[in-house]
């Protein structure tokens, strides 16, 4: 579990200004009511200035960048909100992606539950490129360019284009089991089959900023291990 003693564990970038870091799931970025931990409090206990410059939902693992100091986040929030920031996502859908980019141009709206929808007439305008990265049996492995940074954008987007994420029922994706991807796969009949992979799978994949303009930072962050493992899986019997 993480904690103020093994940070560091997670910290792929490291300079004057900035860290990047390789978010583990099921940790929120900021104070979150069902969790007393997060991101940000547990990173001010090494540096007491330090801020997040972006968000990545709890469930989704990667790359995040943090900032040391007012001025270094103010330099990396401009480029935010100038959109010249380049960050690649990849998500696992079931079934077979086309091999075109497709480029998403939906408005977003977050209705009263909280879930997004998608919503041409009265939602803020939100942009998506997505392109197979590749196959695995009847899954693929889709890169996602965010252009604008709404809220939950590429899992509303995708499951508007009817490829929901992988284990994201919130919008209509399905858990893995074992007997999706296995053939002649048989459970006993006293047996309720467990999922091999039932959350969300989303990952930041890379980050590529220019804060001050003198120096790119591009950071790339492994799959954390249930995502690298259900890749294998998949592949394995696929």
């Amino acid at each position: 579990m993480l904690n103020q003693n093994n940070i560091s564990d997670i910290i792929v970038y490291e300079d004057d200004r900035y860290l990047v870091i390789n978010k583990p799931t099921m940790i929120s970025t900021l104070e979150d009511r069902s969790d007393p931990r997060n991101i940000l409090s547990m990173f001010r206990e090494v540096y007491p200035e330090i801020t997040v410059c972006h968000r990545l939902d709890k469930e989704t693992s990667g790359a995040l960048l943090l900032a040391k100091d007012e001025e270094a986040y103010r330099a990396a929030a401009l480029k935010f909100e100038a959109r010249e920031v380049n960050k690649i996502y990849h998500a696992l859908v079931e079934g077979r992606f086309t091999e075109d980019t497709i480029q998403v141009d939906m408005g977003l709206r977050v209705a009263g539950s909280g879930r997004v929808k998608v919503d041409p007439k009265r939602g803020k305008e939100a942009t998506t490129l997505f392109r197979a990265k590749a196959y695995y049996g009847n899954y693929t492995l889709i890169e996602a360019k965010p252009i604008s940074g709404r809220r939950h954008q590429i899992r509303a987007h995708l499951s508007y284009l009817e490829y929901p994420i992988c284990g994201d029922t919130y919008y209509g994706g399905l858990p893995i089991f074992l007997s999706k991807i296995k053939k002649k796969y048989k459970l006993s009949d006293d047996k309720e089959e467990r999922p091999l992979f039932d959350r969300v799978a989303l990952h930041a994949y890379e980050i590529e900023i220019n804060p001050f303009g003198d120096k790119i930072i591009k950071v790339a962050c492994d799959y954390p291990k249930d995502m690298d493992m259900i890749l294998k899986k998949i592949e394995k019997f696929g």
